[in-house]
């Protein structure tokens, strides 16, 4: 097309020599560039951190809970018959990944000098250990069962450093009942999470351990944590999850129950979602910041070839094709500020992700450094929307063509 040949060499000329233009294009490009640049980073950063708080905390909870119906609301866990006829029927429930008993204790934990309270939750063979192992700064994970008594207990950093504590040292831990009993336990493993609510209150034992001290029958638990394949399909599966179990009773009596760790943690889960909105907001400011640089952009461009305008109508141009030449013009500024918008994105997406400069509060933020997470399909929708929109936006500006006649322009300096 002869519209899209002109526009090249003029582009290529690098603002047909004029000190306006190439002003005028290179902030156009530059706006684009870091309009584009500042969606695809703040993008990240909110996909980012949404996944690293969520996995954090389904790393402490189950995705669902099938609990005694008086537990819920309770500081207490009362007990449900969770045998291998109830765990046989969750696991066959579709997408659900693993089924584990648990039991959880508070108690308190002393050592010469400091003392605190605690809830400790005893976990067996069946349960994921692979969160608390991979969030270990000291020590190891113990094989946990359901059968032995270890004698080891993994401690969050934070109790480690008010109890003064270190791994392979001796604490002691009281439950209160009818009387006190205590346990002596060695640490075994430090972990850190940075999530403040569970670090401060959740230490881990064998399930033996916790059931002995609960005293409740064999087959009694606090209840069973199913983990699953999809975790973006939980509600469906907590509706079956629902249907096979809520509304039963065990052989005592006690009625089922479950609920997933949205209704568990309802105000993070929240906050998370609230997020989604800064994402929406950022990306209208800055799809109207680009569209703003390069619709002036453009304007300066064609003003400043007004002369050059009057020749192209003199020599038989019409309206409609010098208008196709500056958007296809338009364009060109576009795509190459999209390109090096998305360059400077990812350089500054790689060095977070690979030298975490940008740090945080962990005690406020759940996380030691901004986290990123690049979405591929996020990537797309944002290059093609700014593209879309950016173009559109460029239509109006371009009808300014219209009003240049060529008498006028030719003389025009």
């Amino acid at each position: 097309m002869f519209t899209w040949f002109v526009a090249k060499r003029l582009f290529a000329q690098g603002g047909d020599n004029g000190r306006a233009s190439r002003l005028a294009t290179g902030i156009a490009t530059f706006g684009v560039a870091i309009g584009l640049a500042v969606m695809l980073v703040s993008v990240a950063i909110v996909l980012g951190f949404q996944r690293e708080v969520q996995d954090k905390v389904l790393g402490f909870g189950a995705h669902i809970k099938v609990l005694n119906y008086k537990s819920l609301g309770q500081q207490e866990y009362s007990p449900i018959v969770i045998d291998d006829s109830v765990k046989t029927r969750l696991s066959n429930i579709p997408n659900v990944a693993s089924v584990a008993r648990f039991c959880i204790k508070p108690g308190m934990l002393k050592t010469e000098a400091n003392f605190r309270g605690i809830a400790i939750q005893g976990i067996g063979q069946d349960y994921d250990q692979t969160f608390i192992s991979g969030h270990l700064v000291k020590g190891e994970m113990p094989q946990f069962t359901d059968s032995v008594n270890s004698g080891k207990l993994v401690i969050s950093q934070t109790m480690a450093r008010e109890m003064q504590v270190d791994v392979g040292q001796t604490i002691y831990a009281y439950f209160f009942e009818k009387t006190v009993r205590a346990r002596k336990f060695t640490v075994a493993g430090i972990y850190r999470t940075n999530l403040t609510d569970f670090d401060k209150n959740f230490a881990y034992t064998d399930l033996y351990t916790i059931h002995r001290l609960l005293g409740w029958d064999a087959q009694q638990y606090a209840g069973a944590e199913i983990r699953l394949k999809d975790f973006e399909r939980l509600d469906e599966t907590l509706m079956d999850v629902v249907n096979e179990v809520n509304h039963k009773q065990d052989a005592y009596g006690y009625y089922y129950s479950s609920m997933s760790i949205r209704m568990e943690h309802p105000q993070i889960f929240a906050w998370l979602q609230l997020l989604d909105m800064d994402i929406v907001v950022i990306l209208i400011l800055m799809i109207c910041v680009s569209i703003f640089t390069a619709v002036s952009g453009l304007l300066i461009i064609i003003l400043e070839r007004t002369n050059f305008i009057g020749i192209m109508k003199a020599l038989g141009a019409r309206n409609k094709q010098v208008r196709h030449l500056f958007l296809n013009y338009a364009l060109l500024i576009i795509v190459r500020g999209i390109v090096l918008g998305n360059i400077l994105a990812f350089a500054l997406i790689l060095i977070q992700k690979h030298f975490g400069i940008v740090t945080l509060n962990p005690e406020v933020y759940y996380v030691e450094a901004v986290p990123v997470m690049v979405n591929w399909l996020w990537v797309v929708l944002i290059d093609i929307g700014t593209f879309v929109i950016s173009a559109l936006a460029m239509i109006v500006p371009s009808f300014v063509v219209s009003n240049i006649t060529p008498a006028s322009s030719i003389r025009f300096e």
